[in-house]
């Protein structure tokens, strides 16, 4: 796939996808029109040699693999859906000072002053009961531009430019209107009423959380940058997902894609939970098949890397500073923060050397700390030897982050021709 294709593809699952829900959702059409079955965790699983499959977990999560069934030696790629973001409470309506006001909670480890002066908008999932006494869920998307967090005028914060904090519980609400007869309930209904949804006897709960309305884009010059919100970690989503859709049916290959990474990935869809571990063992319910074929694959963590920020270089190793456009990049940390060991280092490096893709490493300083990934939890749990790397990304953890144009369309050639 030539890059300039891969890339308006990756524009457009980054505006599709507003939450895990549904990133996961798009995800999975995606994997269907690729050929892969869909299998439920509830059913009787009868695999099919040659065949391609992929199964869900609370609609966030998704695993994807080709099943050759004779060769064990899996090529597996992880990443995870979620991205720091601002999500509703369960009574979110502030009614005070002429507006209606959302409560909200800090999701992950969110940068929180670029959220500011942002048209926002609200997506997620929402449960509810029918008439026939069901409970059912549905995802939605406002996509209009209903709220913004205004700034303090600097008149009234002499202090603003200065010793700028930000109070996560009354500095953070987005406004909505002036209209102070606003029902949340009411509006629950309007947008399922938008998704044809009338059989509504009552709204139970819902998992809602803001984003920026504003759409991905190419930014520079030469297009050199894609400017976008979730980059972290929607690019590895979106190039694992690529990746196993490209490959052979007889290549043995998987994709994992889970929630909650930004929280600790201590959930039932999260990293260190049961989904991979649970469907690996249906795949090969033979013990000593399934320790074969964990012992002779690989796991490679795939997540944002910190590129050197040009304006705070000072922040960086300088012999472990990656650039933007200038390859993907292998993250170790001795304190294993990072599951990177010289043996998968070596393999990765094998591969990209084979078709020619430049890499690069990351470490961080000595004196500061170091953000963990899927990596080290998913070796811990499963025992499988693993490879943390990422995409150079700037701003991480903004509510918009850049990324190369070049980087992703890199690692995608890397794990389609990856041999184990």
């Amino acid at each position: 796939m030539k890059k300039e294709d891969f890339n308006e593809g990756l524009l457009g699952f980054l505006d599709a996808s507003p939450t895990p829900f549904h990133a996961t959702s798009n995800m999975s059409m995606m994997l269907s029109n690729a050929g892969f079955l869909q299998l439920n965790e509830v059913d009787k699983w009868e695999l099919e040699a040659g065949q391609k499959y992929y199964v869900t977990r609370n609609d966030s999560s998704v695993i994807a693999f080709t099943y050759p069934k004779e060769q064990k030696n899996y090529v597996m790629v992880g990443a995870h859906t979620d991205s720091p973001n601002l999500k509703l409470k369960p009574n979110p309506v502030i009614k005070e000072h002429g507006v209606v006001k959302f409560g909200v909670e800090s999701y992950g480890g969110l940068l929180l002053t670029p959220w500011f002066d942002r048209d926002l908008s609200l997506a997620g999932r929402v449960s509810y009961l029918n008439s026939e006494g069901e409970i059912k869920e549905t995802l939605i998307n406002v996509q209009k531009s209903i709220a913004t967090i205004p700034s303090l005028a600097i008149h009234l914060d002499d202090k603003a430019n200065k010793d700028k904090t930000v109070n996560k519980q009354t500095d953070i609400c987005p406004v909505l209107t002036t209209n102070d007869d606003f029902e949340f309930d009411e509006f629950l209904r309007w947008q399922l009423s938008k998704n044809e949804i009338l059989d509504v006897k009552e709204v139970y709960a819902s998992e809602l959380s803001f984003y920026d309305t504003a759409k991905a884009v190419f930014l520079g010059l030469h297009d050199d940058f894609i400017a976008s919100a979730r980059l972290d970690n929607l690019l590895s989503c979106y190039v694992g997902m690529l990746s196993i859709c490209s490959v052979d049916a007889n290549k043995p290959m998987l994709f994992i894609a889970s929630d909650h990474e930004e929280v600790g990935s201590e959930s039932t869809s999260g990293a260190a939970g049961s989904f991979l571990e649970s469907t690996l063992k249906r795949m090969f319910p033979d013990m000593d098949e399934y320790m074969n074929m964990i012992r002779t694959s690989m796991m490679i963590s795939a997540d944002n890397a910190h590129a050197i920020h040009p304006n705070f270089s000072s922040k960086h190793d300088s012999k472990h500073a990656p650039y933007i456009n200038k390859g993907v990049v292998i993250k170790i940390n001795a304190n294993q923060r990072y599951a990177s060991n010289s043996v998968t280092i070596s393999k990765f490096m094998d591969s990209a050397k084979s078709i020619n893709e430049p890499l690069q490493n990351f470490v961080t300083r000595s004196d500061m700390g170091c953000g963990s990934t899927i990596g080290p939890i998913t070796a811990t749990r499963l025992g499988i030897e693993t490879i943390d790397v990422g995409l150079p990304t700037l701003g991480m953890h903004s509510i918009r982050e850049l990324a190369g144009n070049a980087d992703a369309h890199s690692l995608y050639k890397i794990l389609v021709a990856f041999k184990n």
